[in-house]
This record gives structure tokens, sequence and C-alpha cells, in this order.
């Protein structure tokens, strides 16, 4: 289901929601002038902080960032994966703390993974993929602590956390080998904020912008020939058997929207309940802002997982 939302509709969303939905949202876009947004002027804000740092192992970056909502429990948990494709020289979970305070402004609790990117010593094949399924399954300890409600997890990932997010999602669908899951934590859903979920097809037809095919190489192993993409690409476990939404950037430049809509169209043929939403106006870095109209599509998505609203 390909779903394309008139300009206009993202900003009656916007300026339709009271302070119980959206306690931090501005009734208008403050950087309408600047979109689409480039990386620096994200990371340039004021940032919120989390609550919690929590190890999820031993290694140098098996940790999250926990921020849980004010008042009780049980809270719905966002699982989150960052971007910045898969590279260890550009920033970390930090890419996500302006959309992690939004969330739980809005009474979810949210995980900020980290995990080992090219460049860490433990990056890439397999260390990337089993840092992110270990901290994933996290979650149920988190639980013990944090009155978080393990019933309504979503995963969601931006770039190439879009990517490790699916992928998360549907790692059970591996037999074997080292990233062959014992027992995957069931998530409600998953959104991927332009994420690449064809590994093969950004590798061989991406705008380069993010340092493929060498960067899509060095993920998934150089020297494991043409099956080095069986256990590290969403598209190749398709079906999942998880509701699965899948927005793009109309104008993003990094990740073009073909390649989710190129992705969406596979996984609905397989089966899966999956939704394309196109966002006209945006770019790559729209869809982890929450001061922009894009992002009140993002949450009613997330949100409409989180209880359980699956499109037939």
């Amino acid at each position: 289901m390909i779903i394309r939302l008139p300009i206009i509709l993202l900003f009656a969303l916007l300026t339709a929601c009271g302070p119980q939905s959206a306690p931090d949202v501005a009734p208008v876009d403050p950087y309408a002038a600047e979109r689409p947004i480039r990386f620096a002027a994200l990371m340039e804000r004021e940032r919120p902080s989390a609550d919690h740092r929590i190890a999820y192992g031993p290694g140098e970056h098996q940790f999250g960032e926990l921020w849980l909502p004010e008042g009780p429990g049980p809270f719905p948990l966002v699982i989150m994966i960052h971007g910045g494709c898969w590279l260890a020289s550009l920033p970390g979970l930090e890419l996500q703390d302006l959309t992690a305070g939004d969330l739980r402004a809005r009474g979810l609790a949210v995980w900020n993974l980290e995990y080992a990117r090219i460049g860490h010593d433990t990056g890439a094949w397999p260390g990337t993929f089993l840092d992110v399924a270990a901290g994933v399954d996290h979650a149920r300890l988190l639980a013990d602590d944090h009155d978080i409600d393990l019933d309504r997890v979503v995963l969601a990932g931006h770039s190439a956390g879009g990517h490790l997010a699916v992928w998360a999602a549907g790692r059970a669908r591996i037999a074997d080998g080292p990233l062959a899951p014992q027992a995957p934590l069931p998530v409600a859903g998953v959104v991927s904020l332009a994420g690449i979920l064809d590994l093969e097809a950004f590798a061989a037809d991406g705008p380069g912008r993010c340092g493929e095919p060498e960067t899509v190489t060095s993920l998934v192993g150089p020297d494991r020939g043409a099956d080095a993409y069986a256990d590290s690409s969403p598209a190749r476990l398709l079906p999942l058997g998880v509701p699965q939404v899948v927005i793009s950037g109309e104008l993003d430049a990094i990740i073009p929207p073909a390649f989710g809509t190129g992705y969406a169209q596979a996984a609905e043929t397989a089966g899966d309940p999956v939704r394309d939403i196109i966002l006209p106006g945006a770019g790559h870095f729209e869809l982890i802002d929450p001061a922009g109209p894009a992002w009140m599509v993002i949450v009613d998505e997330i949100e409409r997982l989180l209880t359980h609203e699956v499109d037939e």
C-alpha cells in the first residue's frame, strides 16, 4: 500500500494536535525555510537527556539509553536504532535524542541502542548484527525494573538504523549461522525511516551518499560471497511475519524513496502487512526532526502499531 500524503495534510496534523497529544510540538514549523534540513542543523540543536544509560553486554559499544515518561506505567516501548551509514566515524545514538525526547513526552518509553559499527573492533558482520539483537532482547530485563509493557513494543530505525530495525524484526527467519536467534523478542511491528531494506539493490544502484557499495560490502562481509545477504538483508528474509511501515522522504537524496517502495512491494507480495508512505517536501533528516510536520505522521504510525491496529 503506497501512501502519499499531501503537504497540507501534514500541516493540518501538526496544528490540530492539542497539548495532551503533542506537548513538545510547536503549532508551526520553525525550520520551514531550511527544508530539506541538513544533518548538521539537527546536531546543533539543544538536545534533551535520557534517564538511564544501561549496558546490555560487556562490549564497549553494547549499551543503550532508556527514556522513561513521568507517571505510572506500564509504558509502551519504542526500541530505537540510529543511523549513520553503519560507520563508526559518524555520530551514534545522540542522533535520536530529539525524537526520543519527543516520544517520552507523549508517554512512550524509548530504548535507544548503541552498537558496534564499521571501524570499531567488533563492527560489521557479525558484530553489528549481534549487538542489535542483544540490545533488542535486553528489553526483557528492562521491563523487570522499569514497568515496561512487553505486549506493546515497536522497533523504529532511521537510515542504516532502519535496516537494522527491520532486520531485527525479521531475524527469526534466520535458520542457522552466527546470527540465528535463540528467542527473539516479539514486537508489534517495525517502522523504517528512510531505511536501507534491500542491501543488494542499494549496493548496486544507491546514489553513493552513504559510501555504497563499499560500506554495504564492508557491513555484510567482503569474503562471504553470494550468500552474504542471506542473513543480513531484510529483503532476503521476507516474509518477516511482522507488520511494517516503510516511510521515505520525497526529496531524500541519500536513500531515495524508490528503494523503500521497491522493498515494500516485495514485502506485500510475500504476504507481509506493510504500509509504504512517501512524505512530500521531506528529505532524509526530516524523518528524525520532531519540529517538522513529517514527524506527526511518523508518531501516528508508531502509536497505531502499539495499539495493534494493522491494515488488512
